[in-house]
């Protein structure tokens, strides 16, 4: 008996799918922090005494590292580092915002350290450039989820309509969002996400 073509999955399949992905990447990881030999305690990275040796026999001198930087890459370095100021100036608005406005709303509050990671300057085979660096590019990228989390579910709360047209890069919480063009939708479900919203906590 033959069988028919397959039944296409509906959109909470796929995305229980995408969880299910997610665990076994996360299994993958921590298989990856035995080969290299560290473990996580209390959220901080412990490498073991032989494995930091060798760490430190790789690093290179700050002076070499240095010489064979392009210049290019130098002229450009303060550009790069110029993004702190707004950085820092989104981070402490997006804070006061989030403070102020997520308990009002009934909006669980998003998590700093869930997104801002900085921990890759523990590294000993960093020189003191690769760590600095290091530690902005954690912070930047880092700030730039944050904020993306807590705008993600201000728009669920909102105005969770998804868009005409495909959009790179959406939120978690979009999938969640009523068809662009459902009025009916709107005006009886609009509560929906936000109920799923406040669930979540």
């Amino acid at each position: 008996m033959t069988r028919g073509p397959a039944m296409p999955m509906t959109a909470e399949a796929l995305i229980e799918r995408i969880r299910e992905l997610q665990e076994q990447l996360e299994a993958e990881l921590s298989r990856r922090r035995e080969e290299f030999r560290y473990r996580l305690e209390n959220g901080r990275v412990v490498f073991e005494e032989e494995t930091r040796k060798a760490h430190r026999l790789l690093r290179v001198r700050l002076s070499r590292f240095l010489a064979r930087t392009r210049p290019k890459e130098v002229l450009s370095a303060p550009v790069i580092y110029s993004l702190i100021v707004p950085f820092v100036i989104l981070d402490i608005f997006v804070t006061v915002y989030h403070a102020i406005c997520f308990p009002i709303y009934g909006i669980p509050k998003v998590r700093r350290r869930d997104h801002i990671r900085v921990d890759r300057h523990h590294l000993a085979y960093l020189n003191g450039m690769q760590k600095l660096n290091c530690v902005y590019c954690g912070y930047a990228n880092g700030l730039i989820s944050y904020v993306r989390e807590i705008a993600g579910r201000t728009e669920a709360y909102w105005c969770p309509i998804k868009h005409a047209s495909r959009v790179e890069g959406r939120h978690d919480h979009y999938h969640e969002f009523l068809e662009y063009g459902d009025g009916e939708g709107w005006h009886g479900g609009q509560v929906r996400p936000r109920r799923d919203l406040q669930d979540e906590e």
